[in-house]
């Protein structure tokens, strides 16, 4: 009887990842480190975070500019917050879908400020295309995907629900602070879009 030749025992190894999953995993661990360091982040950093060889890095970017490009492109990108709000249930209520709606998109916008101010685009302001969705198509597919959370209750809404879906996400993005006052919560904001700043009862 011949035994097992121990040598010949094969490790089999967890299937790596591909480029575009390895370039994926790298924008993702580098956004909330240039978001506090903002371009004097290195990649050396950005590395250990993601615990992986600096190399790895330049194996799928030519450069750091290329992955500060990157990031921002993603920051930019409304695919997440779209994901975010077609996964919304319909069977809730409208106020409880429009609070999920604007927790969803104060996210997004959050992480797009912050990345955008990190790198030095004033206010946060939105620079156009880079490599990704523009501002106006951005905007036109996070509207879209509200206006299928209004649809449930087209017959109720005084307005189209492109228009209601058009204001809602004004309100977000301009939604004003004060002085001594938390800001509101997203159900909050969502009970005031919907019935106005009257008490239950005001006339």
């Amino acid at each position: 009887m011949t035994a097992p030749k121990e040598n010949q025992t094969t490790r089999r190894r967890a299937p790596g990842m591909s480029p575009e999953q390895r370039r994926e995993m790298i924008i993702q661990t580098a956004i909330p480190l240039i978001a506090e360091y903002g371009a004097a982040v290195t990649t050396a950093r950005i590395a250990r975070a993601a615990g992986i060889g600096e190399g790895t890095i330049f194996r799928v970017f030519a450069d750091k500019d290329e992955l500060l490009q990157a990031c921002v492109a993603e920051a930019l990108s409304p695919d997440h917050a779209v994901r975010e709000l077609d996964a919304i249930e319909l069977s809730q209520p409208l106020p409880e879908r429009l609070a999920e709606a604007a927790e969803a998109l104060q996210a997004h916008m959050s992480r797009m400020g912050a990345i955008l101010g990190s790198l030095g685009h004033r206010g946060g302001k939105h620079p156009g295309t880079v490599r990704g969705a523009g501002r106006e198509e951005s905007t036109a597919r996070i509207r879209a995907a509200l206006v299928d959370l209004l649809e449930p209750d087209k017959a109720a809404l005084r307005r189209p629900p492109e228009q209601v879906a058009a204001l809602f996400f004004g309100l977000l993005f301009t939604q004003p602070r004060t002085n001594g006052e938390p800001d509101l919560t997203p159900l909050e904001l969502a009970d005031v879009f919907l019935h106005g700043a009257l008490s239950a009862g005001a006339e």
